[in-house]
């Protein structure tokens, strides 16, 4: 997407980061100072499915898709994670592979700290995992959420919310959206052809229209409408 999501400060590459938000400066430091640089180009893959849980990774510009793999090669995606999120709380905690997989939708840069060097600061900051479970607890709330999707809305609503959630919290007219057929198709769950149908419906009313591979949403209040979501 061309919408900027909230970017840390330069002078700190935590700002904003929740999991480490209640850290003195001079801890925030030592985060910082163990954490390595990484950048992935849009379509790399951060790690997939059955990866050693070896890192958790603080994504400080782009957008990262997290998805799970059926045998027979369709995904579902599971999230889409901006700055400043985290990647890999779960395999961090428990030490076990990795439950999904995670692809740059953007081109991004991120921090990755070890697993061992996480458990070391949990250990000196307890309070480290109340922020854990919290995150823990956000990531249970939107899968239950998305497990309701399916069952009360059609796809045109599901198509109609994925479009409000990839927007982010952008209070501008228009919002750019650059995705393929298919990562639509697979966030909202659906065909690729159902999916370009409830596509070409939107743009019929004027809610959005098609340049390319991009999707210019023009009427943001329609689609949270049709999603069932609550106005602003």
């Amino acid at each position: 997407m061309t919408v900027e999501g909230r970017l840390p400060d330069p002078g700190d590459a935590l700002t904003g980061v929740e999991m480490f938000s209640g850290l003195e400066p001079d801890v925030r430091q030592r985060v910082i100072q163990a954490a390595v640089p990484r950048t992935y180009r849009k379509g790399q893959l951060l790690f997939v499915e059955n990866d050693p849980g070896e890192s958790l990774i603080v994504l400080k510009r782009g957008a990262v898709m997290v998805f799970r793999t059926a045998p027979t090669g369709e995904r579902a995606v599971l999230s889409v994670i901006r700055p400043p999120d985290t990647i890999g709380e779960v395999s961090l905690l428990d030490g076990a592979a990795r439950s999904a997989s995670a692809e740059a939708i953007e081109d991004c840069q991120a921090l990755a700290l070890s697993r061992h060097a996480f458990i070391e600061l949990v250990h000196a900051n307890p309070r480290i995992l109340d922020a854990v479970m919290r995150s823990l607890g956000l990531l249970i709330r939107r899968l239950t959420e998305q497990n309701a999707d399916h069952v009360f809305l059609d796809l045109p609503g599901r198509v109609a919310k994925t479009l409000v959630r990839l927007a982010g919290e952008t209070t501008a007219p228009m919002v750019t959206i650059e995705l393929n057929q298919s990562q639509l198709a697979e966030m909202a769950g659906g065909s690729r052809q159902s999916v370009n149908q409830a596509i070409g419906s939107f743009a019929s009313r004027g809610w959005l229209r098609t340049e390319g591979r991009r999707i210019v949403v023009t009427d943001l209040g329609a689609l949270r409408r049709r999603a069932g979501m609550p106005d602003r």
